[in-house]
């Protein structure tokens, strides 16, 4: 049983060796020991603040084997995207160009630089060992960071964001980028995606092109790019999608690949998810997998449990699942199905 809970400093080693192993493009999860001691700092700071509101709070958990405390997933929650510098994103619209006289009407895609999306809620730094990418635990260090947000709305806005992180090559290499950013700095995909990571990406958003870039003049690369995947990204993007995130309206400004956006109150997880109270027990067993969370800060906990549970009464579980989730008789969680 895999247990989801804040990262704590003493994971700062088994984090990186999780960094090392995330795809180039996750920014959020740099392969650098005193930005993750910052990045884990910061989180433990973030769940024993009082909030009342979104602010600077960053959210980091961890996905634990209890025996032996291997690490073998992560996620992060940005309280408020953007809310010490812009966050940058291209919108996709569409130009009308048009003369009467000549009868022609033409729709042009163009994209234009933005930041519509500062002071979302943004949902990052997720990765899981390629072993699990196909199992439900995927799901869970994913999705329990939904229940995270639906125990504690107060410290989340109205809307969330999602970056996922588009095509490049083995050798680090971006269509999109090469088409785009490359023109205004000398350096590769690779390179800029590190550079942001360690430091930030609005000092170069900030130089990339602030006029709409017309997509039919693109490298046809370069526009099959946009809006696609990393493959070992697809997985993000799936759960996402199935918790009803619109993924047509922006994309990265680095690599093309697609930004999803959704309301708070209308995300699956959060939307369809109860709280029942907990009896310690037997439990009949052969029911359906749900996520489970209870509903603490420094304490969070979460993970899958097979229920046969009814709508309304108490969630029957072991006394193990029970001590895992950190929870006992009478305690309340909150759960989803799968």
């Amino acid at each position: 049983m895999l247990v989801m809970r804040p990262a704590q400093m003493a994971d700062l080693a088994e984090v990186q060796r999780l960094a090392a192993d995330s795809p180039v493009g996750v920014t959020s999860l740099p392969d650098d020991r005193e930005r993750l001691r910052e990045k884990i700092a910061v989180s433990e700071s973030s769940f024993a603040a009082e909030v009342s509101f979104n602010g600077e709070e960053r959210y980091f958990f961890v996905l634990e084997e209890p025996t032996g405390g291997r690490l073998v997933g992560c996620s992060g929650i940005v309280a408020s995207a953007g809310y010490s510098e812009a966050f940058y994103s291209f919108r996709n619209e569409t130009f009308v160009h048009a003369s009467r006289e000549l009868k022609i009407h033409n729709k042009i895609h163009v994209l234009s630089i933005c930041h519509d999306l500062t002071g979302n809620s943004l949902l990052s730094s997720f990765h899981v060992e390629p072993t699990l990418v196909h199992t439900p635990w995927a799901e869970l260090i994913s999705r329990g960071r939904l229940l995270f947000m639906a125990s504690h709305p107060e410290r989340f806005a109205d809307a969330v964001v999602v970056e996922i992180v588009g095509p490049s090559d083995d050798q680090g290499d971006s269509p999109f980028w090469d088409a785009v950013g490359r023109h205004f700095f000398d350096m590769s995909y690779a390179a800029a995606e590190r550079l942001s990571s360690l430091r930030s990406r609005t000092f170069l958003a900030e130089l990339m092109p602030h006029y709409p870039i017309y997509v039919p003049l693109l490298p046809d690369a370069a526009q099959e790019a946009m809006g696609q995947v990393h493959p070992r990204a697809q997985i993000s993007f799936d759960i996402m999608t199935r918790e009803g995130f619109d993924t047509e309206h922006y994309v990265d400004i680095f690599d093309g690949g697609p930004i999803l956006h959704a309301r708070t109150s209308g995300i699956r997880s959060i939307a369809r998810s109860a709280v029942a109270p907990v009896a310690i027990g037997a439990g009949a067993g052969g029911g359906r997998l749900y996520l489970l969370s209870n509903g603490g800060l420094q304490n969070f906990r979460a993970s899958l449990v097979e229920l046969d549970w009814t709508p309304g009464q108490p969630l029957t579980l072991s006394a193990e699942a029970a001590a895992a989730l950190g929870v006992g008789e009478g305690d309340s969680l909150r759960l989803v199905a799968l």
